[in-house]
């Protein structure tokens, strides 16, 4: 059986170069290439039309332009679009758009399931299949940019929030992100991008030496050491004060502050005393606070905290002079929550 030919986008642009020098072809067609790669997204070598017939050909023999197909897609009465994508080799991932008053988010996903096996997400019970390729993380940009323009809005935001965890898939991720924001490419600001965290202390680092310019959001949930452990399993192996100790090497390195993802969950981390134990945590560094309405889960034991509760929670929370904003759900009725439809279509 014949090896699959690579997917030109995974190629670097010096790379490119050469194989196009190589073979007979001028240095540069290898920016005409890239910008309908990164620029205009386009899911076939002939749509490359200011090249030659005998370039693409070329293109064609010796590389391949994976796009996943829309295996389902939904949009919710408040107009968010959730996506299920099959990729080339039969494994599913989603994206989602959300509408707001003068922009659109693209939350995307990052790998084909998910190892941390967080108790409260749907991605969970998929388990891990493999990290996307840097074409796929992009292609869920592309599509969403195309649906935001036909609700007559641009998109303006990208969140790295949906299946999988971003900094196990780095490199993949990295690069998507140098395409979204290299002028050749989509020209995104780094400040509309939000990657979002289990909490991997090494990569947290690793991510403020790179002296990244997006923002970065932890996935917090309980600054309780066992109800954290209990929600999300990666804080077995590390715990909050590592957590903390790479935080502060973040805020100190890059200068931006970091926001905490907090997750409401009735009669589970969403008492006063849970409030108090989080702006303690909190005081370690400069950070902000999402709270989450939960996107139930079928099967799931976990429920939503009431509004009385959440209202309370974040009252104490500003009391001690925390920043603090409350993300509602959207796209209740279209399964919106990680992994949700995923775990529909299996």
């Amino acid at each position: 059986m014949n090896e699959p030919a690579p997917d030109i986008r995974e190629l670097s642009a010096g790379e490119l170069e050469s194989f196009l020098k190589a073979n007979g072809e001028q240095a540069f067609r290898s920016k005409q290439i890239r910008q309908w790669l990164w620029q205009k997204g386009v899911r076939s070598f002939e749509e490359m039309t200011n090249l030659s017939q005998a370039c693409r050909k070329l293109l064609a023999d010796h590389f391949s332009l994976p796009a996943p197909e829309v295996a389902v897609r939904r949009t919710a009465a408040d107009g968010t679009v959730k996506t299920a994508w099959n990729l080339a080799d039969g494994w599913q991932v989603e994206s989602v758009l959300i509408p707001g008053k003068e922009k659109h988010t693209v939350c995307l996903s990052s790998q084909v399931g998910c190892p941390l096996g967080c108790t409260f997400c749907a991605t969970g019970g998929l388990g891990f299949k493999r990290n996307l390729t840097v074409g796929e993380i992009f292609f869920q940009v592309t599509d969403a940019r195309k649906e935001a323009e036909q609700q007559g809005s641009l998109l303006s935001n990208i969140v790295l929030m949906g299946m999988g965890e971003p900094l196990l898939n780095y490199a993949n991720v990295r690069t998507a992100i140098d395409h979204l924001t290299d002028p050749t490419g989509l020209g995104m600001s780094p400040s509309r991008i939000t990657l979002s965290t289990a909490g991997l202390p090494d990569q947290i680092r690793r991510l403020a030496d790179d002296g990244v310019r997006f923002h970065l959001a932890v996935s917090l949930h309980s600054a309780r050491e066992e109800v954290r452990s209990r929600l999300m399993p990666v804080n077995r192996k590390y715990p909050l004060a590592a957590l903390a100790e790479s935080l502060k090497y973040f805020t100190e390195h890059t200068g931006t502050r970091p926001t905490f993802e907090y997750l409401l969950l009735q009669g589970i981390n969403d008492s006063l005393e849970d409030a108090r134990l989080l702006a303690e945590y909190c005081r370690q560094f400069p950070v902000k606070i999402n709270i989450i309405e939960y996107n139930s889960v079928e099967g799931s034991a976990f429920r939503p905290s009431s509004e009385k509760q959440r209202d309370a929670f974040v009252r104490f929370l500003e009391s001690r002079n925390m920043v603090v904003n409350i993300r509602r759900s959207k796209g209740k009725e279209i399964d919106a929550a990680c992994g949700q439809l995923a775990n529909k279509q299996k």
